[in-house]
């Protein structure tokens, strides 16, 4: 059974948490080779291993999550803690400017921070909403926390898996659309958006998103299926 890369993170948060930091990494590792590489996952990744005594393998993590969002000022604050320790001080003091910098302005004039907390926060209200069934709540909070966080694709993502199951497919392809280009190996994010292409009509476009997830991810069932219902109904 597949297990979703949400559920993976959220595991590995835990594992984070009991101080399980192989574990951490562990869940990390399968949530990379499903092709979710944001950066937070490499973040995470990058602390765990910071904490296992492997400074140099974590420095190559937080540069990857900066090369996925170089404005991630936690990655550049834990970047330059470790420079600190293996002595290369001028290097540290660059990272820790950098993060400075960020930290004085964000979306909607919030500092990232914030924005951050407040994205999450709005998130949280957001899952809240859909769990009574209150799609159209739910939205409205995930667009709130999408607008104060741009590019944390995590949080777009669920916003147009809401979007799909209100029917509002365009939107849904748009939102899909972002994160792709982003993120092109993120193959749920793929997944979805053939979805959103064969229920607007759009049944080839679909065939080959389909297809080309099925390539990065041959044992997946649920792409499987998906292809094989359009080329059956397509017959």
């Amino acid at each position: 059974m597949q297990v979703s890369t949400e559920h993976l993170l959220q595991q590995a948060h835990e594992r984070f948490a009991v101080q399980d930091y192989y574990g951490t990494i562990h869940l990390i590792d399968e949530i990379v080779e499903s092709g979710r590489r944001f950066a937070d996952v490499y973040h995470l990744r990058g602390l765990a291993l910071s904490l296992l005594g492997q400074p140099e393998k974590a420095l190559e993590d937080l540069d990857r999550a900066l090369a996925v969002n170089p404005r991630y000022i936690d990655a550049l604050v834990h970047r330059g803690v470790i420079l600190v320790e293996l002595g290369r001080s001028a290097e540290a003091d660059a990272s820790f400017q950098r993060a400075a910098a960020l930290g004085q302005s964000g979306a909607n004039g919030f500092s990232r921070p914030v924005a951050s907390r407040l994205a999450n926060l709005h998130a949280a209200i957001g899952d809240a909403y859909a769990e009574v069934g209150a799609t159209e709540d739910s939205i409205r909070e995930y667009q709130r926390a999408v607008a104060l966080g741009p590019d944390f694709h995590d949080l777009r993502y669920r916003l147009a898996r809401l979007l799909l199951e209100a029917g509002r497919l365009l939107e849904a392809r748009e939102e899909l659309d972002r994160i792709v280009a982003v993120q092109p190996r993120f193959v749920d994010a793929q997944a979805a958006l053939g979805l959103a292409h064969y229920l607007s009509g759009d049944a080839t476009g679909a065939q080959e998103i389909w297809a080309r997830c099925l390539k990065q991810r041959p044992e997946n069932a649920r792409i499987g299926a998906y292809l094989a219902m359009a080329r059956r109904l397509a017959s």
